[in-house]
């Protein structure tokens, strides 16, 4: 097995021991991800909601002015089709149907472009800025059943391989006229969560490299460089489960913590336990936890029993954190950054 596809089951296998998840944390990353993959997606078609202009969209039905209704309609319709794809998720890959894909595509076009919503193309396309030659739409039908066919086919590579080559062999038969990229997407992550894979997420900042390594491969170059694209974006996805995971498995076995590592101040009766902590703030223990293991947090002092204790000061900056991750649709990784610009 290559390394990087080892190195990958390897954390799937550590995120397995760590299940079941408590539900709202579960629900957390789930709604993360359906907000983050919708966002990512349509950015790189070339839409400009932004991450949290996507979240008032979907969540609240808030129109964002100075966007068009396409922008807006892509984003709900998005959603809605990673709703459906989460439907099949407990089928197995030989299950997927012609019809599947196609309901995926009229998902995602349903009053945008309702003539050709779920409908195979009959005309020619070209990939703009491409050379690359798409096939003939008459052979459309055909390459799409020998697709499921394959889809079908037992095999032998890794799972992760196979929803990679999935999403390639979709968009290079480009049976639509337009969302292909969001339906072979969708598909692979399908394939990713029927695998047990949390979703992987290509960076509105990697569409360039994206379309440049589809472009090679369907040239005549290796798919190498596409896969490692995939590759490097389902460990993303991973690692995000597996910090949160791991924040809950510190919450249930508190550990001994380098006293070297803390102020030495002596405590007050304004230090906050972590469990006061989260009275105040309306989190969970495991949240502050995590936040505290990331760096978000910051630990006072240890009580002589071990537990550690927080400044009053955490109690306002763990509803920011919730402020930002709410209102601007922040990852914690963006979050700690403007932590540490602003000093």
């Amino acid at each position: 097995m290559d390394d990087k596809l080892k190195q990958l089951t390897d954390k799937k296998n550590k995120l397995d021991s760590f299940q079941p998840l408590p539900p709202e944390l579960t629900t957390n990353l789930d709604e993360w991800f359906k907000i983050e993959l919708t966002y990512t997606s349509n950015a790189i078609e070339g839409n400009t909601l932004s991450r949290a202009e996507t979240a008032l969209v979907v969540e609240k039905g808030i129109t964002v002015e100075g966007k068009t209704l396409e922008e807006h309609l892509e984003a709900i319709n998005h959603v809605l089709a990673i709703d459906f794809i989460k439907s099949l998720a407990l089928k197995k890959r030989q299950d997927i149907k012609e019809s599947d894909i196609l309901e995926i595509h009229k998902l995602i076009l349903t009053k945008i472009d309702d003539t050709n919503a779920g409908r195979y193309r009959s005309v020619p396309v070209r990939i703009a800025g491409s050379t690359a030659i798409m096939p003939n739409a008459v052979k459309v039908p055909e390459l799409m059943k020998e697709f499921i066919e394959w889809l079908k086919k037992d095999s032998s590579d890794h799972p992760i391989t196979i929803s990679a080559q999935a999403h390639y062999k979709l968009v290079s038969i480009h049976p639509f006229t337009d969302g292909n990229g969001r339906t072979a997407r969708l598909l692979m992550n399908l394939l990713l969560l029927q695998e047990g894979y949390p979703p992987a997420i290509i960076q509105k900042e990697e569409r360039n490299k994206y379309i440049n390594v589809i472009e090679k491969a369907q040239l005549g170059e290796s798919l190498n460089d596409f896969l490692d694209l995939i590759y490097e974006a389902i460990d993303r996805s991973l690692d995000i489960y597996l910090e949160a995971s791991q924040g809950i498995l510190s919450s249930k076995t508190v550990k001994p913590i380098n006293i070297g590592s803390i102020n030495p101040n002596k405590p007050t009766r304004k230090d906050l336990k972590i469990g006061e902590l989260a009275k105040a703030t309306f989190e969970t223990v495991h949240t502050l936890r995590f936040w505290t293991k990331i760096g978000l947090l910051q630990v006072k002092n240890l009580t002589k029993g071990g537990y550690q204790l927080y400044d009053t000061a955490m109690i306002e900056r763990a509803r920011e954190i919730r402020r930002l991750q709410i209102d601007l649709r922040l990852r914690l990784d963006e979050i700690k950054k403007r932590f540490l610009t602003s000093g």
